[in-house]
């Protein structure tokens, strides 16, 4: 086989990355070669991504692969979900897209839910309710007055907006759109009614289109900007978690994967959505895939909580690195805290440790005295809630789940693996860590004919990447110290 060289440009939302793939006789290698800040800027009371700086910082990548002689076949973008871009009727971007930790959408589902009500939203959709979804920004917007939604021609989800930068084409990428709770789960288009209490018709969003689909090819002033061949831009799984399942090293599909980041989301690989009352009480989302698979699953606040905490020691002169931290916690001793990772209190608080402390207080606990105990709490909460959400997942799976994947940047931490694999009582297998990125290049790889199905991705995968299997341990002490997290978040068993 004739070795092939992908870019993926794979956006989070502190960071954006340009990753090298190369595929030669069925294996994978990658390297990174360029990363890029990516942060919200508040102007006037609002928060926006600086697309531009993106967008300037992709060019520069394109450069630097053409000053290190890369022979590049092809390019493909993912990013979070929910955010988009308003276009004028000229093309041109109308503002900076706002961003999803906005306030704007602050109790505005409930005023939507007066034109379309709560369960017939999802009933379309099978989406799972968040403030932040797209269909409440828009709809925030208008009763904002809000300039460019007033004046918008067409929308660009982030991913979208990107390729339309490289190419001058306008598409709307099926798993990204998946995540705006505008998208029928069971016919795969926008669902008119959904905009119509925010003003807007389906024609506001360009057509469908699928992983793996070739949008266009890079312009020609973009090509000779930065001296980049014209390759194709690849319409790969636009939503950075989709793009993570494409990745997914399984061997068949008795499994359940958790995308470990900045959010962990929890789900399962199905050909059809599940809409039931249990899913909507329970609140599961029904999200895009590749091959127009279903992603059944629920986000779960992950090392958010802790990302916050180092943020705050780090100006307290006190940083800890990866390592240092998971050894803190390690030495500590275990189920002294429990805190519910998903509870308002720590969406966007301003302090993140005196938040902890607060939630330990009111719910009869001790709060944490040190970095070492506010980890430790941190690590055995998140391996709690993720083995409440594998329970009620079970409830809907139509098969056993037998592993548990964990892909990301979780999945560099052992002691969370194995707390995981003690609490679910299940072997938790780690890896890849960079799980968004290879799924964004295998599924350029599939548009460019070099394999034919998930199937193969994962064969690849599985060759080619190192994986590490955590058994459970101790599993009768883990059960009793969930049903004491249970007792003290009161979550319903």
């Amino acid at each position: 086989m004739k070795q092939h060289t992908m870019l993926a440009f794979d956006l989070g939302a502190t960071s954006g990355r340009g990753i090298i793939g190369t595929l030669n006789n069925n294996r994978l290698e990658t390297y990174e070669i360029s990363r890029f800040p990516n942060r919200v800027i508040n102007i006037h009371g609002k928060l926006y991504w600086n697309l531009l700086s993106i967008f300037e910082s992709m060019k520069e990548t394109l450069a630097e692969c053409v000053r290190r002689k890369i022979p590049v076949d092809s390019i493909g973008i993912d990013t979070w979900g929910v955010d988009f871009v308003y276009l004028g009727k000229d093309g041109s971007l109308l503002s900076m897209p706002r961003a999803y930790r906005d306030p704007y959408t602050e109790r505005i589902p409930e005023q939507y839910f007066t034109h379309i009500p709560r369960e017939e939203v999802y009933r379309i959709t099978g989406t799972q309710i968040m403030n932040f979804n797209s269909v409440y920004q828009l709809y925030a917007a208008r009763k904002e007055n809000y300039a460019p939604h007033l004046h918008a021609d067409k929308i660009l989800f982030i991913p979208d907006a990107l390729a339309y930068l490289l190419t001058g084409k306008c598409v709307c990428e099926y798993t990204i759109a998946s995540t705006a709770q505008l998208l029928n789960a069971r016919s795969r288009e926008i669902e008119p009614a959904l905009l119509q209490p925010a003003g807007m018709g389906k024609d506001v969003f360009p057509g469908i289109v699928f992983p793996g689909e070739k949008i266009g090819l890079l312009s020609e002033l973009i090509s000779r900007e930065t001296g980049f061949p014209r390759v194709p831009v690849i319409s790969v799984a636009g939503h950075d978690t989709a793009s993570a399942i494409a990745a997914v090293p399984a061997q068949d599909e008795k499994f359940a994967y958790l995308s470990s980041g900045t959010w962990s989301l929890m789900g399962i690989e199905l050909e059809e959505p599940i809409i039931t009352k249990d899913s909507y009480r329970m609140n599961f989302t029904n999200e895009g895939g590749i091959e127009g698979t279903i992603r059944f699953l629920k986000n779960i606040t992950g090392m958010w909580i802790l990302e916050e905490c180092l943020k705050i020691w780090k100006r307290n002169d006190k940083p800890y690195d990866y390592e240092e931290i998971i050894l803190m916690a390690q030495k500590e001793k275990p189920f002294q805290r429990f805190i519910d990772p998903d509870s308002p209190t720590f969406a966007c608080p301003k302090d993140m440790l005196k938040a902890i402390a607060e939630y330990c207080s009111e719910t009869g606990q001790l709060p944490p005295e040190n970095g070492a105990e506010t980890v430790r709490c941190i690590f055995d909460s998140l391996a709690m809630k993720y083995n409440y959400v594998l329970g009620r997942l079970k409830k809907f799976a139509p098969f056993p789940i037998e592993k548990l994947h964990i892909i990301g940047g979780g999945a560099k931490n052992p002691l969370l693996n194995q707390f995981t694999a003690n609490t679910t009582g299940i072997p938790v297998i780690s890896g890849p860590a960079e799980a968004t990125a290879i799924g964004n290049l295998l599924l350029q790889a599939k548009a460019l004919g070099l394999v034919e199905n998930r199937h193969d991705m994962r064969r690849i995968i599985r060759n080619g990447i190192r994986m590490e299997t955590f058994m459970p341990v101790e599993t009768d002490k883990w059960q009793k110290a969930y049903r004491e997290f249970l007792n003290i978040t009161r979550l319903e068993e």
